[in-house]
């Protein structure tokens, strides 16, 4: 029978997994330490110097000395198949169709909060806990756990955890969602903690050198076929080095010369084509989306106002969101916003409560 002062942290050996994990032993839970291995142990370098995925060695071994100065337990658990089938091939997926994902997302959908947060039940806990900085509550009056965003603005990450369910949420921690960055690393300085200044990770975990285009490259070279640049009126301008390599909105690496900056404006898969214009022909009134979750509200039965973020850290924008047939939503902003991109998450708010989101199918 598992006991609610029982907590596992993920402990990924960050500066705030780590202090998660301090400040639950100091407010009386009997917490457990548990890191993620998503990649095979000792895996080296590929070619071009790269990493082929992001949980090295010296991770595991910074979370073990954490737990071993705490004088908690500390485990690792193998979540290889599920981390590439769920987030790599899930990204990989995306990019070959055009899209651009946010694994982040699906890391947190598919692989802590289900499959860790599974074992972690499993091991005898009641919680799983993370070093996210956001705030989760239950509503007495709504009859649901709500998520708020963290009183740190410049690391809220609220924006990630739309798709949690109501029973993922019943046993999550986010102690983080009180302090600021700052204040998590005095107290690790406070503690003695060896981590207090490491500094945040700011690529993609399983892409360490932040080289997207050389890691699909090797992963789906296959799908990596060079096709036209065009205009919105069909001219041909140039040859594009695989539709994987760009993203909406981008300007960087088109190899064009023009009297005006030109960005992607749109990436049609049937053609292998991707579509150049001017920036003004970036911004969007309205976009739909699917793969729709919802927190504070059981679903969305009609329009509602809000503000949405169409990526994470972008700024929010003030929307209606209406509902539409087979669980889509269409979300109509009130000033136009630029490039919205199909694969990425919009996330609806409401002052500082997370009212839920979806994918990003089309604008």
């Amino acid at each position: 029978m598992r006991k609610k002062n029982v907590v596992v942290v993920a402990m990924s050996g960050g500066v705030d997994s780590s202090v998660t994990a301090a400040l639950l032993l100091e407010r009386g839970y009997e917490v457990i330490g548990m890191t993620m291995q998503i990649c095979p142990p000792g895996e080296g370098p590929v070619p071009d110097g790269g990493s082929r995925i992001g949980c090295s060695s010296s991770a595991v071994d910074d979370a073990r000395r954490v737990a071993d100065k705490l004088g908690i337990s500390h485990y690792v658990t193998n979540l290889e198949a599920a981390f590439q089938e769920k987030v790599i091939d899930y990204f990989t997926a995306e990019y070959a169709q055009g899209r651009t994902p946010n694994p982040c997302i699906a890391c947190n959908r598919y692989i802590k909060f289900a499959a860790l947060l599974d074992r972690a039940l499993a091991l005898g806990g009641h919680y799983l806990a993370t070093g996210h900085y956001a705030r989760v509550m239950y509503s007495a009056s709504r009859g649901r756990y709500l998520v708020h965003k963290g009183v740190d603005p410049r690391k809220d990450q609220s924006y990630a955890l739309y798709v949690l369910s109501q029973e993922q949420l019943s046993h999550s921690l986010f102690p983080l969602g009180e302090l600021t960055k700052d204040g998590t690393r005095a107290l690790a300085a406070k503690w003695g903690l060896e981590v207090a200044g490491k500094p945040d990770s700011q690529e993609i975990c399983f892409i360490p050198d932040n080289d997207y285009r050389g890691f699909l490259l090797r992963e789906i070279p296959a799908k990596i076929k060079p096709g036209p640049l065009l205009d919105l009126k069909g001219n041909v301008l140039g040859t594009h080095r695989g539709l994987p390599y760009y993203t909406i909105g981008q300007r960087r690496g088109l190899g064009l010369a023009a009297p005006e900056p030109l960005y992607v404006v749109d990436i049609d898969v049937g053609r292998n084509a991707i579509i150049v214009g001017s920036t003004e022909e970036l911004w969007r009134r309205e976009l739909v989306a699917e793969e729709l979750n919802f927190i504070a509200i059981p679903s969305l039965l009609e329009s509602m106002e809000v503000t949405a973020m169409i990526r994470y850290n972008s700024p929010e924008v003030r929307a209606r969101v209406r509902p539409l047939p087979q669980g889509r939503a269409l979300v109509s902003f009130v000033e136009p916003v630029r490039a919205p991109t199909p694969g990425q998450s919009v996330v609806f708010y409401q002052g500082d409560l997370l009212i839920g989101g979806g994918i990003i199918k089309k604008t």
